[in-house]
């Protein structure tokens, strides 16, 4: 990272902190040399005061974890230079983020931010403030929680840093906490240290073996090279022996290093216990050992305002581009929802808008047999699945008229009831009744047919109503509703056709297609063979229309009607085609009629008549705006605002961002 000082002006400046600071009062922790890093740094706490974390922005934050009684809140205490809350058990019960901030002045400014609401106080008072915000929190007991509570500290001399601080780590639940503890608390550090922009400060007591330490457990399940952990060593001059060896091995893998801190003792004042510190490594056989770069209260100010400001810089240009994607995308599917209808003449056109779009759409779908709008849902395309049915349908009624097992016997048997004593053509008489009785076999199959055909046209139909009413939730329940009376009169129609239909078939014989005379005249040729095959050679299979042979039982005791019996099956053979060839055709032409008039006339007039008659009913339910859409709208107008509200805090730093790039 390029930018303030040149490196060799900033080693003067650090080694005038590190070597004069015992001798001066309000020496600052960290020289103010890059003054870049405090806009960025202002623009990451303004977003997050914005709470733009709530539309899935990850903000570069330093997470300050610690086992209970680890000296994690003398530390924040020594780069605050404030009292915090002390006591037994655990002190910090919530999420605390520390900003600190160099204040010229010598009067500090201190206030928390809570729950949309600031409350100031000051440097006697802010550990009692502290307590008085965690139990509104948190409720009075020993509970944590995890909500929030930001503590801003603008005084002079303190590094430009931004802190979470987390509840002390502990595994027995004592002085009243909840028997869960552990888990809670483990469930909010994880929550914290989890992200990959996040750098955990881990502070860790110089007389603990480290990798027993639950924070640096912890730490490992999510960064095991140790690349984004900093460690804090306390209480050094309480534990020496052996602690550069600890640090030097780095059995726990911390990637950015150590620094050995002195825990400020007492009452002693801030000043005083950095002198103190600088002349206990400076001093101490044991301590003195260690590298001057890795020891000290400014050392660790120093490292996590660098490491802050690099991650600033690598993460920012990352989260504008999400806050602009976001707020991009935002903004359409707020452009897409329907604009929010006022008048009686707004509900009205977006009712006769949905109609006309529809009626286009099913006109593609049902009558042109286009699939643009539904390329790759064959169920939408209507013209290609209606003829699969039909050809479904004349396959089983095909199926359905088979020949009986033996040959001509049903003719003879008929032909025997219905003779009489008169002289009359029994050939007709006869006919009819095996006419009729073939019509009722396949009597159910055009109305299962009809059935199965509107079912379908209804799906495609409520389908694409449901599509262009999409936006408008009370108007599609009415049209939805209209649909489904309109199909259902619209079905019991074509069953009463197709009963009627049936009906005839089954009543009247009668033909002018030319197809019946040349298939009967070729059946009939076959007459004298086939007689003579059945009454002379007795055989038991006949051959008819020159390749088709069936079945015939010993019909020569029937030879005074074989003759007779012979026509009418051929009569009923030729006619039976043009029979099943009739239905399927009138079938066939029913539905287009059907459809095109759904589409073209009924469905307009039905829905006109209906909204008429309720107009009133549905203008007013059309002007209340569902609360779901309501809801949806209003999450977006107030994701939008927060998102322009974001970018308007960066759009200030943009260049500083690309410098920090460089």
């Amino acid at each position: 990272m390029s930018g303030g000082k040149p490196s060799s002006e900033r080693k003067e400046v650090e080694v005038h902190i590190e070597h004069k600071a015992i001798f001066h009062d309000h020496v600052p922790l960290v020289s103010h040399y890059n003054d870049r890093i405090t806009p960025l740094l202002d623009a990451v706490d303004r977003l997050r005061q914005l709470q733009v974390v709530k539309e899935g922005m990850k903000l570069p934050t330093i997470v300050v974890v610690g086992d209970q009684s680890s000296g994690k809140s003398s530390v924040l205490e020594s780069l605050a230079c404030i009292n915090l809350p002390r006591g037994d058990g655990i002190c910090t019960r919530v999420p605390l983020i520390m900003r600190l901030k160099h204040h010229p002045s010598l009067v500090p400014e201190i206030f928390l931010q809570f729950k949309d609401k600031t409350v100031p106080t000051d440097e006697a008072h802010v550990a009692d403030a502290i307590n008085f915000a965690t139990d509104e929190i948190a409720g009075n007991g020993k509970g944590i929680s995890n909500t929030e509570l930001t503590l801003v500290v603008k005084k002079n001399g303190v590094p430009d840093l931004t802190l979470v601080a987390l509840p002390g780590i502990t595994r027995v639940p004592v002085h009243g906490h909840p028997e869960d503890i552990y888990e809670q608390i483990e469930n909010i550090i994880m929550k914290y240290i989890s992200p990959d922009e996040n750098i955990i400060l881990n502070v860790l007591s110089a007389s603990v073996d480290f990798s027993t330490c639950e924070s640096i457990m912890m730490s490992q399940k999510v960064d095991k090279k140790g690349e984004r952990t900093l460690a804090v060593v306390t209480k050094v001059d309480k534990s020496p022996e052996g602690l550069l060896e600890k640090i030097t091995r780095n059995d726990v893998n911390i990637g950015l290093g150590y620094v050995c801190v002195r825990n400020r003792i007492g009452n002693e004042s801030y000043e005083d216990a950095r002198k103190e510190e600088a002349a206990l490594f400076a001093t101490h056989k044991l301590l003195s050992k260690i590298d001057k770069s890795t020891v000290g209260i400014q050392v660790l100010a120093q490292k996590l305002v660098q490491i802050q400001a690099n991650i600033i810089a690598k993460c920012l240009p990352g989260i504008i581009r999400k806050i602009d994607e976001k707020l991009s995308a935002s903004i359409s599917e707020l452009n897409r929802m329907p604009r929010r209808l006022l008048s009686v003449a707004e509900v009205v056109a977006a009712f006769t808008g949905i109609i006309g779009s529809s009626r286009e759409s099913l006109r593609k779908i049902l009558v042109r047999g286009e699939i643009d709008e539904y390329p790759h849902e064959k169920d939408m395309h209507g013209t290609a699945r209606l003829v699969e049915m039909l050809n479904q349908f004349s396959a089983e009624l095909h199926k359905c008229s088979g020949h009986a097992k033996n040959f001509m016997i049903n003719e003879i048997e008929v032909l025997e009831e219905t003779k009489g004593i008169e002289l009359l053509n029994r050939s007709d008489t006869a006919f009819l009744t095996i006419l009729q009785r073939k019509v009722e076999e396949i009597s159910e199959l055009p109305i299962e047919f009809v059935e199965k055909v509107w079912a379908y046209i209804g799906g495609v139909v409520i389908s694409v109503l449901n599509h262009h009413s999409a936006n408008y939730h009370q108007l599609q329940l009415f049209i939805v509703q209209v649909a489904h009376k309109l199909l259902d009169k619209m079905k019991d129609r074509s069953i009463d056709w197709v009963t009627e239909i049936v009906q005839m078939e089954k009543e009247t014989d009668y033909t002018c297609n030319p197809e019946y005379m040349k298939e009967w005249n070729k059946l009939i040729a076959q007459q004298q063979v086939v007689i003579d095959n059945i009454t002379t050679f007795g055989s038991s299979k006949v051959t008819i229309d020159g390749s088709r042979e069936v079945l015939v039982g010993d019909l020569r005791c029937h030879k005074h009607v074989l003759l007779e019996a012979f026509g009418l099956k051929m009569r009923l053979s030729a006619y039976w085609k043009i029979v099943l060839m009739r239905l399927v055709d009138n079938m066939a032409l029913h539905l287009q009629l059907s459809i095109r008039n759904l589409v073209n006339k009924e469905m307009e007039k039905e829905f006109v008549n209906e909204f008429v008659g309720t107009a009133g009913d549905v203008i007013e339910r059309m002007l209340e705006e569902p609360p779901s859409v309501a809801n949806k709208r209003k999450k977006l107008n107030r994701s939008i605002k927060l998102l322009r509200e974001s970018n308007e805090v960066l759009a200030n730093i943009r260049d500083k961002i690309e410098w920090g790039d460089h």
